[in-house]
């Protein structure tokens, strides 16, 4: 299906990796062009380097001179901004324990980013009749236990999606989110290799995925995303869509 995002300006943070970096490889092929904002500098520059079509911000998402340089170098590279999709953030382990002030340092990791960058590019996207995709987590409607800084940012996305749908909508512009559960990306291969048994720790999660009892690809959430950021979704505003091979809503008898 042609998404026609030919000749599209996208801009993606996190995009190096995992599913962001799979976000990227899915708006290239369909032609868009994409501005990827990260940290991870060296990756960033690589990429960029090998595709005309990237360019790379590097820094840190929670300096707000980052978030304004990333929207201003869609501007300025290219024109316009159709589609911002917010994939940056990490699960950090903030729970109760950690104090009022790691809380507050999570939230300006995996929530105030988000709000930055639409702050400045609100107004690109009312322009082009765009998008804005934040990438949630179903901790944010189910818990974990022990990160309470990371569900109350990802619960704060949520809330977002809706609010900016609202607002955006009289520009014609749409707001959405998508919502992984067990993906297989490197941060989950490396935190699986710190368990005590590896392979018995993933055999016990994937029994838990009733669809396919394995791990959603980070491709599989790209095709979701992709399908959001194009006007081929042209009247899907405030929705909250989960690609998690059933793993959050059904019934336990599915998921033991």
């Amino acid at each position: 299906m042609d998404l026609g995002l030919h000749d599209k300006v996208a801009l993606v943070t996190g995009g190096c990796r995992g599913i962001g970096r799979a976000i990227v490889d899915l708006l290239r092929a369909e032609g868009a062009r994409v501005v990827v904002a990260d940290r991870e500098l060296a990756l960033g520059e690589q990429l960029a380097a090998a595709d005309p079509g990237v360019v790379f911000v590097g820094g840190e998402l929670r300096d707000e001179a980052v978030c304004a340089r990333a929207v201003a170098t869609a501007s300025e590279r290219f024109g316009r901004l159709d589609a911002l999709v917010h994939n940056a953030g990490r699960n950090d382990g903030v729970g109760l324990d950690a104090g009022v002030a790691a809380f507050e340092s999570s939230l300006r990791d995996n929530l105030v980013p988000a709000y930055a960058l639409m702050h400045y590019a609100s107004g690109l996207l009312a322009q082009a009749r765009g998008s804005v995709t934040l990438l949630g987590s179903k901790v944010a409607v189910t818990g974990q236990g022990g990160t309470s800084g990371y569900a109350a940012a990802k619960g704060g996305l949520l809330a977002l999606v809706r609010e900016w749908a609202v607002e955006l909508a009289p520009h014609g512009a749409r707001s959405n989110a998508v919502l992984p559960a067990e993906t297989w990306t490197p941060l989950y291969e490396e935190w699986l290799a710190r368990q005590a048994d590896p392979a018995g720790e993933r055999a016990r999660i994937e029994r838990t995925i009733p669809l396919g009892r394995r791990f959603t690809t980070p491709a599989e959430i790209a095709a979701a995303v992709v399908f959001l950021a194009s006007k081929r979704s042209s009247h899907t505003t405030g929705q909250i869509l989960f690609v998690d091979g059933g793993y959050t809503h059904l019934d336990r008898r599915c998921t033991s």
